[in-house]
């Protein structure tokens, strides 16, 4: 197999989309449900190729001197296509989101109506790095009924072009239209463009990588965008926290995979908790090779500390880096999440639950936690099945974003000749 797909214009990829969407919409539960273990398997069955085509993207990445994060988000190994193959074949198990009788009722002439969720269409897709969001996207768009445009960023094109050969010729072999996906191979920014204002065949934007990109698609796009966000995520260990608890929230939502979005990133800590526990907390820092960037009390207390300026209160440092800031309590803590927060995930370690109650009512977030890690918010963890990314807006839909949010809905009318 080879990976090259037939260069098309944008404009004619979204058109075969917004056409292939007027059988996705129609299509049956068990077509969908089937296509989805077909694409599962074709997947599997062409394991070696895609580990060949993403070792080109490694090399481009070494090449280029790309950080040890972005690295580990490009890369695929046979346990991470093994995991997309399997998440297709567990969103095929899903509940249909769409067809779904959401309300009935009968107005006073006699009208009958029905609210019923439906696909949203076509959805364009623009994403960075990892190549797992290519067969995710893909696959929550067919259990949804909706057409795919997928625009991947440059530095995974081998490896994005070789996933969507794959899915669009399993296709081949299903009920399902092969252009139902739509995989834009040009690297070229202005094909992105192009993308933001195809507004009469693209009914929604998601963009899905990091804040500069984020940005650009909200500030540049005609089109409507479902907007996830980055995760500058907090946690915040209070005065009552357990020691026993906290150190391996702590550890686990810095280090278990410091390349993604759940991921902590700052570390708001009580003066009365750090002054009795801060040489545990340093040896645990110093175990896993965790760099603090802290305010002057941390920076007093904690081994190699660096100075903190307002970068680190506000970025994404997507690595074994962590802003510190010891607060004096409750109200110094929600006061920062909320104003240098992403609304993305933020947790509170204490055995207070009366303090934790008061955290997760008022911080604003997309998710809040009491005693756990944040590295939860994620579709699969929390039970939604795969995701297509997490929402930090208020409006559609908000926090790990599944099927549901892949629809919207129609009002269907029956009525026996009434006029108004």
């Amino acid at each position: 197999m080879t990976a090259v797909i037939e260069r098309q214009s944008v404009e004619t990829q979204a058109k075969k989309a917004k056409q292939a969407s007027y059988v996705m919409q129609t299509a049956s539960e068990e077509e969908k449900n089937h296509a989805l273990l077909i694409l599962a398997d074709e997947l599997e069955k062409n394991m070696a190729f895609l580990l060949k085509e993403n070792e080109k993207d490694l090399d481009n990445g070494r090449a280029k001197g790309y950080d040890e994060a972005y690295m580990d988000r490009l890369k695929l190994d046979e346990e991470r296509i093994k995991g997309f193959s399997e998440g297709l074949r567990q969103v095929s198990e899903l509940e249909d989101p769409s067809g779904v009788t959401l309300e009935k009722w009968i107005l006073d002439n006699g009208l009958e109506a029905e609210k019923v969720s439906v696909p949203l269409g076509v959805i364009g897709m623009i994403y960075e790095a990892r190549p797992n969001v290519t067969a995710d996207a893909a696959g929550l768009a067919i259990k949804s009924g909706n057409a795919i445009v997928l625009k991947g960023g440059s530095s995974a094109i081998h490896s994005n072009a070789a996933i969507a050969r794959i899915l669009r010729e399993g296709l081949t072999h299903t009920k399902l239209p092969e252009e139902a996906v739509q995989f834009i191979s040009s690297t070229d920014r202005e094909a992105a463009r192009e993308l933001f204002t195809m507004k009469e065949h693209i009914d929604v934007l998601i963009p899905r990588g990091g804040g500069a990109l984020i940005q650009a698609v909200v500030e540049n796009a005609t089109v409507p965008v479902l907007e996830t966000g980055v995760g500058n995520c907090h946690l915040y260990i209070d005065e009552n926290a357990d020691a026993d608890k906290a150190l391996p929230i702590l550890i686990n939502a810095k280090t278990d995979r410091p390349a993604v979005c759940n991921a902590a990133e700052t570390l708001l800590i009580h003066e009365k908790w750090l002054k009795k526990y801060k040489d545990v907390l340093n040896a645990a820092f110093n175990a896993h090779g965790i760099q603090v960037h802290g305010d002057e009390t941390a920076v007093q207390h904690m081994d190699g500390a660096k100075k903190a300026e307002e970068k680190d209160w506000t970025d994404e440092y997507l690595s074994l880096d962590i802003a510190m800031k010891v607060v004096s309590g409750l109200d110094e803590a929600i006061g920062h999440i909320n104003e240098y927060g992403t609304k993305h995930s933020e947790a509170i370690i204490t055995e207070d639950e009366q303090t934790a109650e008061e955290f997760l009512n008022r911080v604003d977030a997309a998710a809040v936690y009491h005693n756990a890690s944040t590295r939860f918010t994620d579709g699969s963890a929390l039970g939604f099945g795969a995701e297509i990314g997490i929402s930090t807006q208020k409006l559609h839909a908000r926090g790990p974003m599944g099927l549901p949010a892949l629809t919207t809905v129609k009002i269907k009318l029956r009525g026996n000749g009434q006029i108004r």
